[in-house]
């Protein structure tokens, strides 16, 4: 595995760091407080091409590996998390399942406008009483003269107020993986309801929304894949966006460190920086590692996705690291801190909170290590 970046991948790390430190990071904080991210950064982050990366030309994007597409959501999660979730589902979870999956009509209609930021894309497939199991899910589309009715609820949809068009995952046959179906839904689709969700602990800036499908009508041609495939289509999205979440997380940890060294530097006690005390410097180093660790484990996956290689249980050893680390890196840096990292005017603290829903979207740390060892063993723990 050679990690060596190109000069191209440098150029987009360097082109996504200086947006990032301009037109995201100084806003963050004040996001967070009013729990809205500026949607003005959609359409600026599209005319960079990030809502494009590694989606072909010919359908409006801008191509690239994955391990560019790491390199882009590593700055954003370093810059805010509640941004680089925006990227992260539109792009990763929506945009590349209609790629992979899309009749040519799917992909005519909706990568061009998802690419130029023109529309977002959101991704149903949680509910209120299915999270982790989601093969269980209750959301049903039924034939409807020429196409589905589709009724039930989804819930923590990310983008789920911004979103121009949701991937919705739904029962069209019977119990089980097999059962499930996914429809490209607009979202101005009559009898969709969307509440947001307001209150959260972490990611406050980032729209999450409860979605109620009543009597939706959705036509023939809004099935993306096969009838019964959706189930395929869910898991081959979560596999590539648990390498998305990785990254966001590496990108978290990276901003834990570069806080954490910049206070250490200049703040003082007993006459002397405390970047000189061995303890301090003990955390740096701490979360320094693991920002190493949890990078090379991301990149690994991109380099077998981009060489075709099987990738789903690194993704999964990947994003339990990468979160868990997450989580470790921000509540040394807040150490590090001290009182001051308690209170908003310093970044460590939302850092922290942004990770931490980390270990349970996408599949929670305690799934991530069931299908780690269902790999290993050979013998599935799942019910």
């Amino acid at each position: 595995m050679d990690l060596t970046l190109s000069d191209e991948q440098q150029a987009v790390r360097r082109m996504t760091a200086e947006f990032v430190d301009r037109e995201i990071a100084p806003h963050a904080a004040a996001w967070d407080r009013a729990e809205q991210v500026d949607l003005s950064v959609v359409q600026k982050l599209a005319d960079l091409g990030i809502f494009g990366v590694t989606i072909p030309e010919e359908h409006g994007g801008s191509g690239g590996d994955h391990l560019t597409y790491c390199l882009v959501l590593e700055e954003l999660g370093r810059g805010d998390s509640s941004v680089r979730g925006i990227v992260s589902v539109s792009l990763g979870l929506v945009a590349k399942s209609i790629n992979g999956y899309g009749s040519p009509g799917q992909k005519a209609e909706w990568l061009p406008r998802l690419c130029a930021g023109e529309a977002l894309g959101c991704f149903a497939l949680t509910e209120p009483d299915t999270g982790s199991d989601a093969a269980s899910l209750t959301t049903r589309a039924t034939p409807d003269g020429d196409g589905w009715r589709i009724d039930g609820a989804k819930m923590f949809i990310t983008n789920g107020t911004w979103a121009k068009v949701a991937l919705v995952f739904a029962r069209t046959g019977g119990p089980g993986p097999k059962g499930i179906s996914a429809f490209l839904v607009p979202t101005d689709a009559p009898g969709l309801r969307i509440d947001e969700i307001h209150g959260k602990l972490g990611l406050r800036g980032q729209a999450t929304a409860a979605l109620t499908f009543e009597g939706v009508h959705v036509p023939a041609g809004a099935l993306l894949g096969d009838e019964g495939q959706g189930f395929t289509i869910a898991m081959a999205a979560l596999a590539k966006g648990r390498m998305s979440l990785a990254a966001g997380c590496v990108g978290i940890i990276q901003g834990c460190l570069d806080a954490a060294v910049g206070y250490a530097r200049q703040r003082t006690q007993f006459g002397r920086p405390i970047a000189g005390f061995q303890l301090v410097q003990q955390l740096i180093a701490d979360i320094s590692v693991e920002a190493d660790a949890a990078r090379l484990l991301t990149w690994r996956v991109a380099d077998l996705i981009d060489r075709g290689r099987p990738f789903a249980t690194e993704s999964s050893t990947a994003k339990l690291f990468a979160s868990e680390a997450a989580v470790r890196a921000a509540n040394a840096a807040l150490q590090v801190f001290g009182g001051y990292g308690y209170i908003d005017e310093y970044p460590v603290g939302k850092y922290l909170r942004d990770a931490r829903v980390t270990t349970v979207y996408e599949g929670t740390s305690q799934i991530q290590k069931l299908i780690i060892g269902r790999a290993r063993t050979g013998v599935s723990a799942f019910a």
